[in-house]
């Protein structure tokens, strides 16, 4: 039977800011926090370690402010984060299904295991549920990231722990989980991108009730990926239709693109991509198609116009000043 693991990580960060901050693991975790759900969301177990800094050996000002939390602490109550992680990792169990409070967790966990050369224990690809995407697609409109203690508010079941630490928030977070009826959502997995597809046939693909998804490969550059005929394809998700684009897909900076096709038989296809970079400086996209009203269609030529009209007159602007 699989175990649904919750939990939350608090971090340190350089405080001189991004200038001195180390590339490799630009949030040093000094705690970790967790709580163990059964099938049926109830609490079986509870994790909770706090980790001795190495690299940031001085608090940031807001992360103090935030937590609580001081350096005196750390140094005398935390253990070497190589220990730590074992112990989580052994916690855990096998075959565990992860779930966080947006999407960063499992990243920089990922992140700081690297850093101290300790072998990646996880699946790939890594499939977890973002709680607080969920949060939103039963009780907002899919888009809004609320925080985790406002939804806690929202929903009525504050208790005297307070937020802002690791085991508080994963237990805040599993309470929440158990408000909703997650049989409904538990089909919309999210994907961990530390590691992400390095060949055509690692390429991934994810049909969700309301939207599709795909992760290509990575590519040298921006153009090179968007040159690729499989990241521009608009397929429909519920038919598998090709479709022919009735908008190209476009784009103001390069990193966001988006299109529009028409299925004969659902109607508007609305598509997004998304440039991300990897650690190294490449990229690789993340495509996601969604069946639109008409209405939604019409945002999509109006994006394209807006971005045509800016483009036209910053064009103007430049040619008078060279004049």
């Amino acid at each position: 039977m699989k175990n649904y693991i919750v939990f939350d990580l608090e971090w340190n960060q350089s405080p001189d800011g991004k200038e001195c901050s180390n590339d490799k693991i630009p949030f040093e975790i000094i705690e970790i926090g967790a709580v163990k759900l059964d099938k049926k969301l109830n609490v079986v177990s509870e994790f909770r370690k706090m980790i001795k800094p190495e690299i940031y050996q001085e608090m940031h000002f807001k992360i103090s402010e935030v937590t609580h939390m001081n350096m005196e602490e750390l140094m005398s109550q935390g253990e070497a984060f190589p220990v730590a992680a074992a112990e989580f990792i052994e916690w855990c169990g096998e075959d565990s299904v992860f779930c966080t409070w947006g999407s960063m967790d499992l990243t920089e966990l990922q992140k700081n295991l690297a850093y101290y050369g300790i072998s990646n224990p996880f699946p790939w690809p890594l499939f977890y549920f973002d709680i607080q995407k969920l949060y939103s697609l039963l009780y907002g409109d899919g888009k809004m990231k609320s925080s985790l203690d406002m939804a806690a508010a929202e929903l009525n079941i504050l208790e005297e722990r307070p937020f802002h630490r690791a085991l508080d928030d994963a237990y805040y977070t599993g309470k929440i989980m158990r408000t909703m009826n997650f049989d409904d959502i538990k089909d919309y997995l999210s994907l961990d991108y530390y590691r992400v597809p390095q060949t055509k046939d690692e390429e991934i693909y994810m049909v969700f009730p309301s939207y599709s998804k795909y992760v290509s490969r990575v590519f040298e550059t921006k153009e090179d990926a968007i040159a690729d005929k499989t990241v521009t394809d608009m397929i429909c998700y519920r038919c598998k239709r090709m479709l022919r684009k009735k908008i190209r897909w476009f784009s103001s900076n390069q990193k966001f693109y988006f299109g529009l096709a028409v299925c004969p038989e659902h109607g508007f296809l609305k598509g997004k991509i998304r440039m991300k970079k990897t650690a190294d400086g490449k990229v690789f996209a993340v495509r996601t198609l969604k069946l639109v009203g008409d209405e939604g269609a019409d945002l999509i030529f109006k994006k394209r116009e807006e971005i045509r009209k800016r483009r036209n007159e910053k064009n103007r602007q430049k040619r008078k000043r060279e004049n």
